[in-house]
């Protein structure tokens, strides 16, 4: 929305204030003022118009009948479930969990630290910071915040930051490449200093997966809180010869698969399950909420952390959304997660009597790491009922 950062008061006195715009979008689409078309995304905005037109105009808008959908957004909402995992209470208040008078927004809070320490490097004579001076906005690091909690890597961030470097009309395009890098370095550093707790059960998850696939030789799995059991199918591949027909001739090629009973690819276990168990809880919250409207017997629609249902209906659909990830993240789900894990992947005493030396110490250390699970900060949880901007 165009006021998505600022407090509830001012959105609604600026829907008042460009009423006369509305009216005429939905009066006179094509030969108007045409405010609809000048949105991002104008046809949604048209079709809001039309509604708002028409209830304007009913002898009781309150009782008129709207089939429009509302949208309600989680902030980030990745960083929402690691810092309710965490009970990360800096963190927190960047994504909206703490109730504020206005909307966090966890992208400018990074653009400003970046910015600070810009600042400083510039002072101390750092060529790159000095051309990057007026250039740190938002939009440079959104995407690189937005996917950092998802598993992006310090190369693929690079490529995000340089592609929005070269979309700015007056950065010098020669500095792109070291302006990038020194970009990534900042934003990592940044997220860091922000979401302590966040990097911790990130590291965690990562650590634990490279043993359980390294050590174990298995696929990294877990069962949500919904009691959905999940497994990741990545696997080494193998190189396969099989006859292939081209007409009335017959060539042997080679051609990829992947199979179950072959050997994990660490790499792609570790670097998948943080984000891969991230998206199990948001989907859980999300099923959770689902179910709840189901039997307040509310309409309800969601694309991944974006739930809508009618507009005389948002309050309810709030009130379940935010319930609803309370109880869910009230659940020890660290914990259930490390006993998971100790239970299927875990090593007794008497296997590890049972083989050499080295593969005594890797097994001892897998058994230590599921169990080291991170500490927590003093967020409260049940804040989040009272946050207007957690989803809107």
């Amino acid at each position: 929305g165009l006021k998505k950062r600022e407090p509830v008061s001012e959105r609604l006195r600026y829907a008042d204030e460009i009423m006369p715009d509305i009216l005429d979008s939905a009066d006179n689409p094509m030969t108007g003022r045409r405010w609809w078309a000048k949105s991002e995304e104008p046809w949604q905005t048209l079709a809001c118009c039309k509604e708002v037109a028409a209830a304007m105009r009913s002898p009781d808008p309150t009782r008129h009948i709207c089939y429009f959908p509302v949208h309600q957004d989680g902030s980030c909402n990745g960083l929402q479930h690691y810092a309710a995992l965490g009970r990360d209470a800096i963190g927190a208040a960047q994504v909206n969990l703490q109730p504020a008078d206005r909307p966090q927004d966890v992208y400018s809070g990074v653009a400003a630290l970046v910015e600070k320490e810009r600042t400083k490097d510039a002072a101390n004579g750092l060529p790159i910071a000095k051309v990057l001076e007026g250039h740190i906005k938002r939009k440079v690091v959104k995407q690189t915040v937005m996917t950092v909690v998802y598993g992006v890597t310090r190369f693929g961030a690079h490529l995000q930051i340089l592609k929005q470097l070269r979309d700015l009309d007056d950065f010098p395009q020669e500095h792109c490449w070291p302006a990038a890098h020194y970009l990534v370095q900042k934003t990592f550093l940044s997220l860091q200093q922000m979401f302590t707790a966040t990097r911790e059960i990130q590291d965690w998850f990562t650590d634990c997966a490279k043993m359980i696939s390294y050590v174990c030789c298995q696929p990294v799995s877990w069962v949500t809180p919904l009691g959905l059991p999940i497994i990741q199918p990545y696997h080494k591949p193998i190189a396969m010869k099989s006859p292939i027909s081209y007409g009335d001739r017959i060539s042997a090629e080679f051609r990829t698969i992947f199979e179950m009973h072959q050997r994990p690819n660490v790499m792609k276990q570790k670097n998948g399950f943080p984000p891969n168990f991230i998206h199990s809880l948001d989907s859980s919250h999300m099923m959770l909420t689902a179910i709840f409207c189901q039997k307040a017997g509310i309409q309800f629609v969601s694309v991944h952390d974006c739930y809508w249902t009618h507009p005389n209906t948002v309050d309810i659909m709030n009130k379940m959304c935010r319930e609803q990830f309370v109880a869910l993240h009230s659940e020890p789900i660290l914990e259930d997660l490390s006993r998971y894990f100790t239970r299927t992947f875990g090593y007794k005493e008497s296997e590890m009597e049972a083989v050499n030396r080295a593969a005594e110490l890797a097994m001892r250390k897998l058994n230590s790491v599921i169990k080291q699970i991170p500490e927590k900060g003093s967020f409260k949880l049940e804040n989040v009922l009272d946050s207007v901007y957690f989803f809107s």
